[in-house]
């Protein structure tokens, strides 16, 4: 589909997969309409990892100058017994990752990331931002074009007409439904538990007795898991823990009995049980996943990041994912010349043979994370053949992927 410009693209949602879609058409000189359904563009969570693949597309786009001061780049991904506290296998990252997949490895928070996108995309004449709309209805008109109707909590509604509606309003999207009725997000039955703690803080000391404050570390065990890296220039250590549990609420972040994640911690290393104590309030997020099997597209429509394809993040990809989407359908927009709704599909197909692949990887992570007995024991065995350099060559598929004009 070679964009003529009739109209501008409307997207849905001003998050990470939304901004991007923006800047990267904006790159190609295409004028969006974004309407996101918050009254201000605050970014909430926690800490994201932005592995080569994601990085290299946000310095192609111009954000990663905007997040980089506030961004740390990991010295290495490193495995570790939460019983013993022993190191089972590590990766290098650093100036290793930045040359072998030509592009930088970063923890972020959140919010940090958003804000980079968004100074970004305020700095382009073809975006406009609207806040406080929430999409209500979609219809097809007989020119192939979508009327999208927004409306505030006043009761006004805003309509935009274009060629193509973009649905990127994440896990609990609204634009799935124009897309197949029938695909909601599911309980995982997985809780992420996250907190941030200051490095110099008492509990940041405790943290560094166990981990390197500069790496990213997973320590594994069969009723959890707690991932840790740092955060802000390196201020803040980021804290994940991944637990199983009951579904507790059906939204984003929520107060859940803290004795869930005690109970699971309590069998650990006795150091590690008390960081999560000294560490302070968490926050229980439930993991909400989309088959990446249902439709992304009809037609006028396309969904990208977790409102097409919402997986758990024990591939750290969630972020990545989103900005592949929108930097691969981008270039579609711009450049095919084949109609309109093959172009999206060729996009979808290719999407989801990548989605699968990652979602495979995650769930891979999963069981050697959790393993327990003997399966942990082979685990273990495994990992002290492999070397560092060799966990590196695993993820040349993942971390070194392009954009096809780059190959």
């Amino acid at each position: 589909m070679a964009y003529r410009g009739e109209s501008p693209i409307v997207i849905a949602g001003a998050g990470i997969a939304g901004l991007t879609m923006a800047i990267a058409l904006a790159r190609r000189g295409i004028i969006t309409r974004v309407f996101e359904q918050a009254p201000k563009l605050e970014a909430f969570g926690a800490g994201l990892q932005i592995s080569p693949n994601a990085a290299r597309i946000l310095t192609d786009l111009g954000v990663l100058p905007h997040l980089r001061p506030h961004a740390v780049q990991p010295q290495a991904v490193r495995l570790k017994d939460a019983n013993t506290l022993r190191e089972l296998a590590s990766v290098p990252l650093g100036k290793f990752a930045e040359q072998r997949w030509n592009a930088p490895y970063l923890v972020s928070h959140r919010a940090d990331l958003q804000q980079a996108l968004l100074t970004e995309a305020r700095s382009r004449p073809e975006i406009e931002i609207n806040t406080g709309m929430k999409l209500a209805e979609v219809s097809r008109e007989r020119s192939g074009h979508v009327i999208a109707s927004f409306g505030d909590p006043e009761g006004n509604t805003t309509t935009a007409e274009s060629q193509l509606l973009i649905g990127a309003d994440g896990v609990w999207s609204a634009s799935r439904r124009f897309v197949e009725r029938s695909a909601r997000n599911r309980f995982s039955g997985q809780i992420a538990w996250r907190t941030t703690i200051e490095t110099n803080s008492s509990a940041g000391e405790a943290f560094r007795r166990l981990a390197d404050s500069d790496s990213v570390t997973t320590f594994v065990h069969a009723s959890f898991h707690l991932v840790a890296y740092p955060l802000r220039a390196g201020a803040e250590i980021n804290l994940v823990a991944f637990t199983p549990a009951m579904d507790i609420a059906q939204s984003w972040a929520v107060q859940a009995e803290m004795s869930i994640l005690l109970h699971a911690v309590a069998r650990s290393s006795p150091a590690l049980a008390r960081l999560v104590e000294m560490a302070g309030h968490w926050t229980a997020w439930p993991l909400h996943t989309v088959d990446p099997a249902a439709s992304w597209t009809a037609p006028g429509i396309a969904l990208i990041g977790d409102a097409a394809h919402a997986v758990t993040p024990f591939a750290a990809q969630g972020a990545a994912m989103a900005i592949e989407d929108a930097a691969l359908l981008a270039q579609y927009i711009a450049e095919l010349t084949a109609p309109e709704q093959s172009a999206i599909s060729l996009w979808e197909q290719q999407r989801k043979a990548r989605l699968s692949k990652v979602a495979r990887r995650g769930a891979l992570n999963k069981m050697a994370w959790n393993a327990a007995g003997p399966v942990a024991l082979a685990r273990n065995l495994v990992l002290r053949m492999r070397s560092p350099q060799s966990l590196a060559t695993d993820l040349d598929w993942l971390y070194g992927w392009r954009l096809p004009q780059e190959r």
